[in-house]
């Protein structure tokens, strides 16, 4: 294996070893398996005092367990992209719960974008050319759009913004002027989670909707502007 095989997919090969291995431990090492269950049925509950008692458990390692739940959340898109927020905010109160969500959703945004960027052969450069336009042009709002947006995946973007070499620096601000408004908004509202979901779905709703228009308008708009 040469050395610039290694150096170009060494962290491809780190995070996919570390989840083959995590799934091995699940099915062959019966505490961990059952700490998974213990999880997953607690943060699925909606049980505030339970999550909240299941959090406090790790003590000072209360924030990191749930940055690391944050970043496995790439893989485990069963679970909802604000149900850390919340989880968060029960556990640590308003701004401390925000705030370790925002450092979570960064590691794991740059982790999956890395990843995408390694995967960025698969565009190839004729087809890159091809979409080199929407982005240089639209990218930074798509990203927006999918952060705070309950229609789609959230973690998906970060790979897909790797593969289309998105420059990291606007990819990390889109996702920062999504998901700080988002943080927040959960954070506030996360005493009704009801009353969350149906306000997400129409900002969702309304902001693909009005993405989509101001996409539509600002393309003519520039393609007549090329013409003269």
């Amino acid at each position: 294996m040469s050395k610039n095989f290694l150096q170009k997919y060494l962290s491809f090969i780190l995070s996919g070893s570390v989840l083959i291995f995590l799934v091995i431990l699940y099915f062959y090492h019966d505490p961990f398996r059952e700490a998974v269950k213990e999880a997953w049925n607690v943060l699925l509950s909606e049980d505030r005092e339970r999550i909240r008692d299941y959090v406090k458990q790790f003590g000072v390692l209360g924030p990191l367990a749930i940055i690391v739940f944050i970043i496995l959340q790439m893989f485990l898109i069963i679970f909802p992209s604000w149900l850390p927020i919340i989880v968060g905010v029960l556990a640590y109160g308003f701004w401390w719960g925000v705030l370790i969500n925002l450092i979570g959703v960064g590691i794991a945004s740059t982790i999956g974008f890395f990843i995408g960027k390694k995967f960025k052969g698969i565009l190839g450069n004729k087809n890159y050319e091809k979409w080199k336009y929407w982005i240089k042009n639209y990218s930074f709002g798509t990203v927006v759009l999918f952060r705070i947006s309950p229609f789609f995946s959230n973690d998906a973007i970060s790979f897909i913004a790797g593969i289309f070499r998105m420059s990291y620096k606007k990819f990390i601000m889109a996702t920062y002027a999504g998901m700080i408004p988002l943080s927040l908004a959960v954070g506030y509202f996360s005493t009704d989670v009801d009353k969350l979901e149906n306000g997400l779905y129409w900002i969702g709703g309304l902001g693909a909707v009005l993405y989509g228009l101001y996409i539509f308008m600002d393309y003519k708009k520039r393609k007549k502007h090329e013409k003269t």
